[in-house]
């Protein structure tokens, strides 16, 4: 009777041993964390709850932040995804980098690549002075709608853009279409694989003037190592890496800025 019941005791054990693994794995490592967020986790709750993480995001934005506050409506999104659902915002330990180039930099036209919910074009904005303006390229149409409602429920719809469509497509517009003469900061949070061709683009478009500075997110994880390469390598950069974590997680991350020398 003893040995029946000490075989259910010992699967139990070895499931919660295997849970454990799966826990530590997920908090340290990125890869098995993407993997557990983004593909598992994610897709059963939109299955379950019928509608996309961004849209919850979104929804407990509405529900939960002070309309016309974009400081409440970011420190909701970093509530939501701390707490809640893990997304690919920039995240308040990186986030504080981004603020504080930015207000270095002090920019008067800004431009980013990669919207998504609109956390970091929210959060860009509400420290942007009188008359400057941000433009933010999002290329999925559902992530682009998500963000139109952010920007006007955070009250920062009068500083932010949102261009919908490819960077590579948009970039060669900015001058005519949207009236920019160059750009004095650029945030890079879109695809990796297009962080140096867009950069290159940008060049090429002569909208980087000298001291125009480019800060890219992720540059370790996922990781953009050809960018690193191109701007380090690059005499018309000067870089400064800042080491961090991926957005709310223990997995060591970075950002770089790349200073245009002219």
């Amino acid at each position: 009777m003893l040995e029946s019941s000490s075989v259910p005791l010992f699967i139990v054990f070895i499931l919660l041993l295997i849970l454990l693994i799966i826990v530590l794995l997920i908090r340290k490592n990125g890869t098995a964390a993407l993997i557990w967020n983004e593909i598992i986790r994610e897709k059963v709750t939109n299955f379950i709850m019928n509608q996309s993480k961004e849209q919850r995001i979104l929804n407990f934005v509405l529900q939960n932040a002070v309309r016309g506050d974009p400081c409440s409506v970011v420190d909701t999104i970093d509530k939501y995804c701390s707490q809640k659902e893990w997304a690919m915002n920039v995240g308040n330990e990186k986030g504080k980098i981004l603020d504080k180039t930015v207000e270095e930099v002090n920019p008067s036209v800004a431009l980013e690549l990669g919207t998504y919910c609109g956390y970091s074009a929210v959060r860009i904005s509400r420290l942007l002075k009188a008359g400057a303006r941000l433009l933010t390229v999002e290329f999925n149409p559902e992530f682009a709608a998500i963000a139109k409602q952010m920007i006007e429920f955070a009250g920062v719809q009068d500083k932010v853009k949102l261009l919908e469509g490819p960077s590579e497509e948009i970039i060669p517009q900015l001058k005519k279409k949207y009236e920019v003469d160059t750009l004095d900061f650029v945030f890079l949070d879109h695809w990796k694989d297009r962080y140096t061709p867009d950069t290159i683009l940008l060049q090429e478009c002569n909208l980087l003037r000298k001291g125009s500075v480019l800060l890219a997110d992720n540059v370790i994880f996922p990781g953009a190592p050809d960018f690193l390469n191109y701007v380090r390598k690059n005499p018309h950069f000067q870089c400064t890496n800042y080491p961090s974590h991926l957005e709310y997680m223990q997995v060591e991350d970075a950002m770089e800025k790349a200073v245009f020398l002219g």
